[in-house]
């Protein structure tokens, strides 16, 4: 070997060892949290982040938090710790704190029911003529601090994707996430069946191996998917807002001809009405679908049912016709407000008692909609806006709470604001399995688009301030351009193939059905039609 060769190896050994050396002492830094920081100024307020996650009761499943700190700096150091285990301790040249999953997941089983707290230190940025020490001061926040949950939230959320259409959409679909990471997967999306619409999804008992999927198409026609275990069934008909009682014996649904109509000058200029509907209710297993009298009324319209968790009542909303003409939109469109009513059953006999007016609108001057029972039947989450059928286009709407273990002592159905709601929307929203967490929709960011909140629920009805639906990158709701509708909170996953529902939805098999009523939306000795004005492309 000659001696340049001799002296580039000596050279490149050096450098390797070089880098080695900084390698090891970086790792073995950040392995072992060992960074410190040991002198700093002291900044008497909490740092700026996004999402705001101060003060807040979080699931102990949840996955990372991962935030931005609105703080000017050009390093940042983040240390989250509890009475129990290793503190997370996160060193970032960028504003951008990634917490990682395995010792946040150990963090927090391991401190449930108690305080989550975080340190967080910036490194102020400096002037070229700054000297050396000014250039290196480090400034510590004051301590921000949330509430892990002794409860787990269930395992999945199921929630549709869509663009914020105004009268076409393109590509849609319903997704699954595990929230105790940042798995996404696609349970269904329009893609399988020439761009149609799928939306209404409903789970028995916050599980997937009965649920049901509204799907609507102009090539292979309007139909309910049907999921047992893992068969798939195409019932002939499109169900509307859909509800499972808890037996899974029977689903109740309504069907709605629905409008959309757009305001010339407004902060949101689309609206939605409701010209006729139907309350239904599907019985599996002798694949029909029947009505009662009190359902058939005419002059009233009907949407949004749920099951008490005992079977023993359907609690929908209902709104009188005060219009002559069904084809066009009344000049009182801005009156139509909905009651909250309830009719009791017995699946035994197949009987339905008479309607009950549980919550009058004429009482709250408000449109009340959208309600959802607790799993053990004390507390009934509802909705409330100025007027309509559909609160997600409401500036106005908002999540009320009524306690109907109260009302049944009391004769008095009282209900409350909940402290959680924003100046913007709030809509759909579902339980747990365990009555301890809700998901719901809000536009409280934006006024545009929709995004899934998460909060927990105590035994005594108070709702905590909610956390913003994690995402593994925390800039991710900044560019993205899907609003998140109809979340579902499920404690397992959906396991039933995309491609075998494309295949059941494009199939010509199905359970063909007879509606017991003729009125505007089913047609007369035929089923009902999905004509909406919606386009299916762009």
């Amino acid at each position: 070997m000659t001696q340049k060769h001799k002296s580039k190896r000596t050279k490149f050994i050096y450098v390797l060892t070089a880098c080695a050396l900084i390698i090891f002492a970086l790792l073995h830094v950040f392995r072992d949290n060992k960074v410190t920081i040991t002198q700093f100024s002291v900044i008497n307020r909490p740092a700026k982040i996004r999402p705001d996650y101060s003060g807040t009761i979080i699931p102990p499943n949840i996955a990372p938090l991962n935030f931005f700190i609105q703080q000017d700096g050009s390093r940042y150091f983040v240390r989250i710790y509890s009475e129990q285990g290793k503190p997370v301790e996160i060193f970032s040249r960028t504003p951008k704190i990634v917490i990682p999953e395995r010792p946040w997941r150990k963090l927090l089983d391991s401190n449930r029911g108690r305080q989550l707290s975080l340190d967080i230190f910036v490194e102020s940025r400096a002037s070229a003529s700054s000297s050396k020490a000014e250039k290196k001061r480090w400034s510590r926040f004051e301590t921000l601090t949330c509430e892990i949950a002794s409860e787990d939230i269930d395992a999945f959320l199921v929630y549709r994707k869509i663009r914020p259409g105004h009268g076409t959409w393109r590509e849609m679909g319903i997704y699954q996430r595990n929230l105790s990471s940042f798995d996404e997967s696609l349970i269904l999306n329009n893609g399988y069946f020439e761009h149609g619409c799928l939306n209404c999804h409903a789970f028995s008992n916050n599980r997937t191996d009965k649920m049901l999927i509204g799907i609507r198409s102009s090539v292979f026609g309007s139909s309910t998917l049907l999921i047992e275990g893992n068969e798939v069934k195409k019932i002939g008909t499109k169900f509307g807002y859909t509800s499972w009682h808890p037996s899974g014996q029977v689903a109740a649904f309504s069907i709605n001809k629905v409008r959309q109509l757009f305001h010339s000058s407004a902060s949101e200029v689309r609206d939605v009405m409701d010209f006729d509907s139907l309350m239904a209710y599907y019985l599996p297993g002798s694949e029909t679908v029947k009505t009662t009298p009190d359902f058939l009324k005419k002059d009233w319209l009907e949407t949004y049912p749920t099951w008490t968790p005992d079977g023993r009542y359907l609690y929908f909303c209902s709104a009188p016709i005060t219009w002559q003409d069904r084809t066009v939109v009344p000049k009182s469109y801005n009156q139509i407000k909905y009651n909250l009513v309830r009719a009791s059953y017995d699946i035994d006999r197949d009987q339905w008692g008479p309607l009950e007016t549980v919550l009058s609108a004429q009482d709250t001057d408000k449109s009340i909609l959208l309600p959802r029972i607790s799993p053990d039947g004390r507390w009934l989450l509802f909705c409330m806006c100025d007027y309509g059928c559909f609160p997600v286009y409401r500036h106005s709407s908002d999540l009320y709470m009524m306690d109907l273990e109260a009302a049944q002592q009391t004769g008095r159905y009282s209900y409350r604001r909940l402290d959680i709601n924003s100046d913007d929307s709030e809509s759909w929203h579902s339980w747990s399995s365990n009555g301890r967490w809700i998901a719901f929709s809000s536009k409280r960011n934006s006024g545009v688009f929709t995004r899934i909140y998460l909060a927990y629920v105590d035994e005594k009805g108070q709702v905590y301030k909610p956390v913003l639906l994690p995402q593994k990158d925390p800039a991710y709701y900044d560019s993205c351009l899907w609003t998140y509708s109809v979340p579902e909170l499920v404690i397992e996953p959906v396991r039933v193939t995309r491609e075998k529902l494309g295949r059941v939805v494009r199939s010509a098999q199905k359970i063909s059905v007879e509606m017991p009523v003729t009125m505007a939306t089913p047609k007369a000795d035929g089923l009902p039609t999905h004509d909406e004005p919606w386009e299916e492309a762009r």
